[in-house]
């Protein structure tokens, strides 16, 4: 009776499920058939790559413009020397010892240097005409070792021979090959002409090119300062010849008076132009000139020797050296000795000038330890300013 009354819904219930059953045969009794079919599909295309936006560069902050201030300022070195009465150097002075006038208005020092802090260029010339022969190899070997004690690390020679013509032997060099140098260099074996001033202006104007600044400058001399072979000598020595020729149809005693007075004017004007034009030099170069004249007392037998000496002695004075005159040439180790002893303990005074004219004319400086007059004081007599 139940069963009757259900049989009326078994047909389409038995179609459906015959259904079900054959989709679930085809999903899980066939699964290579549907991997094969997975694995010919193309492959995924790649994911999209987007490039970071560059971080934006600030534009550059503009620097500050400054005023440019360019500041003008004449600094002077003195170097001074200061020796006692007995021409013993004195130690030991402070800044407030000494008093500096430029051009009459007192100064103010603002600094007194250490010369031991300073380096030192020296130029050392040596005479080998003729008339040094016989002593030349002493004054040789006496240059040599004032060189090496008085050359530190820091310092510099530069040699050169007074001949005929200026002549560079050794340029700025050690102690060791400046020494080296100068034992090679040999004296004259005959009459030859001296060409003195022409090497000292040479020596000064390469000081000038080739030097520091701020360091110490100085010549030293080894002759009697006899020329007669310089440009400017050679020139007046022309003059003299022809002021002799101009009356050479007259030959009255008054003819022949006239024409030796023009000769040696026309001589001693050509050498006093010279003569002016090496203390210039050497002022420009800043540089301290000392002499050493071996001929001793010799040099008071004739006018052209005393004449001469006395040049080396108004270059000295000018520019705060010494011009020595040994009594015998074994005197020349102590008067190297002597400069030795002054380069060492000099003092270097140091100030604005407070002179604001401009222009390069040269300027005269007097220095002075007003409370111990009893010393002597050494210094150049000016300078020349430097260009702007």
């Amino acid at each position: 009776m139940v069963l009757s009354k259900y049989r009326k819904y078994l047909p389409p219930a038995l179609v459906l499920s015959a259904l079900v059953l054959a989709f679930a045969a085809v999903v899980f009794f066939n699964p290579p058939a549907r991997a094969q079919k997975l694995k010919q599909l193309p492959p995924p295309p790649p994911a999209p790559r987007f490039k970071p936006k560059p971080t934006p560069t600030p534009a550059p902050t503009p620097e500050p413009e400054y005023e440019v201030i360019r500041v003008s300022s004449n600094l002077v070195v003195v170097p001074v020397s200061v020796t006692d009465p007995q021409g013993q150097p004195v130690l030991g002075l402070k800044q407030t010892d000494f008093h500096i006038e430029e051009g009459g208005r007192a100064q103010e020092i603002s600094q007194l240097g250490d010369p031991e802090q300073v380096p030192l260029d020296i130029a050392l010339l040596i005479d080998v005409s003729s008339s040094v022969t016989e002593r030349f190899a002493f004054e040789e070997q006496a240059a040599t070792r004032f060189l090496k004690q008085v050359l530190r690390p820091t310092d510099h020679a530069t040699v050169y021979a007074i001949d005929r013509t200026p002549r560079l032997e050794q340029a700025r060099a050690t102690a060791n090959i400046a020494t080296a140098r100068l034992m090679s260099i040999k004296a004259a074996t005959g009459p030859s002409p001296t060409a003195f001033y022409d090497t000292v202006i040479e020596a000064a104007r390469y000081l000038a090119q080739n030097t520091p600044d701020q360091n110490r400058r100085v010549i030293v001399v080894i002759s009697d300062g006899e020329d007669n072979f310089s440009n400017r000598v050679r020139d007046s020595s022309l003059a003299a010849y022809r002021a002799m020729q101009a009356d050479d149809n007259d030959t009255s005693p008054a003819a022949k008076t006239r024409m030796r007075t023009a000769s040696e004017n026309a001589l001693q004007q050509g050498h006093r132009k010279a003569q002016a034009e090496v203390q210039q030099e050497v002022q420009k170069a800043n540089a301290v000139f000392y002499s050493i004249n071996p001929s001793g007392e010799a040099l008071k037998l004739n006018v052209i020797s005393t004449r001469a000496q006395d040049a080396m002695q108004q270059l000295a004075g000018a520019t705060g050296g010494t011009a020595f005159v040994p009594e015998r040439i074994s005197d020349l180790e102590g008067v190297f000795s002597r400069i030795l002893n002054e380069l060492r303990a000099q003092y270097l005074l140091q100030y604005y000038s407070n002179d604001k004219s401009g222009g390069n004319a040269f300027r005269r400086i007097a220095i002075t330890i007003p409370a111990q007059t009893q010393l002597r004081v050494r210094a150049r007599e000016g300078y020349y300013p430097k260009a702007k």
